[in-house]
């Protein structure tokens, strides 16, 4: 389930945000220091979530996400600076906070226009949120500066529950405190606790998934 367009779109306009004040504060060294995403330099990272929201305002739709489109984001911004790509990320979040202030209660649930079937606008605008926190992260932890704030928490867990029911795992609840109880694939059976992030990282390939006495079947990339 989708969390509420009230929550959603003003928190991943913060999230650009940050962001945006992160690639900015960044020197040439830290834009080519090697990432955790293999084969990218941070400065590559900042390249794919930048170019993402710039295709996704100009509803360049098409593939998004997929590993073709998501070079060419990379690629077509070789060789920019980082306040070059950090003032791109500012326009096009304008772009996005003015359609998000057209939408309704009606559209949130329908389907992203010419994106892919069976997605709705809310979880589109759900998913983003998650990929810039979790690209701000990989961005963070290459450079030694520490981790994100805990506000792009529930949308990871959002987006992650939606992504593992659509897999078929479970079923299981994410049940971590202060944050919420996010069932994957009707909840139940088990109840899934401990530190969120961990969480975060081990269903995205980037932490261990055995801390958390799960395997590597959580692992939304696998």
């Amino acid at each position: 389930m989708t969390l509420s367009r009230e929550v959603v779109v003003p928190g991943m306009l913060n999230e650009y945000g940050s962001f945006a004040a992160l690639v900015r504060g960044l020197s040439d060294r830290d834009w080519a220091t090697p990432s955790r995403c293999e084969g990218w330099q941070v400065a590559d990272v900042a390249a794919h979530v930048i170019g993402q929201l710039t295709d996704v305002v100009n509803f360049r739709l098409e593939g998004l996400g997929s590993a073709d489109v998501t070079e060419r984001q990379v690629v077509e911004r070789r060789g920019r600076a980082p306040g070059e790509l950090a003032d791109e990320l500012e326009a096009s979040a304008k772009v996005a906070g003015d359609l998000g202030a057209s939408f309704d209660d009606e559209a949130w649930i329908g389907p992203i226009p010419g994106g892919a079937a069976g997605s709705t606008l809310g979880f589109g605008l759900e998913a983003l949120w998650f990929d810039t926190y979790l690209h701000a992260d990989d961005i963070r932890q290459a450079l030694g500066l520490g981790t994100p704030s805990r506000e792009g928490l529930a949308p990871s867990l959002s987006h992650i529950a939606q992504v593992l029911t659509d897999q078929g795992w479970g079923p299981a609840d994410l049940e971590f405190d202060g944050i919420g109880d996010f069932p994957v694939s009707g909840g139940g059976v088990r109840t899934i606790t401990g530190d969120a992030f961990a969480f975060v990282l081990a269903s995205t390939g980037r932490g261990d998934p055995g801390a958390l006495g799960l395997d590597e079947t959580v692992n939304i990339y696998r």
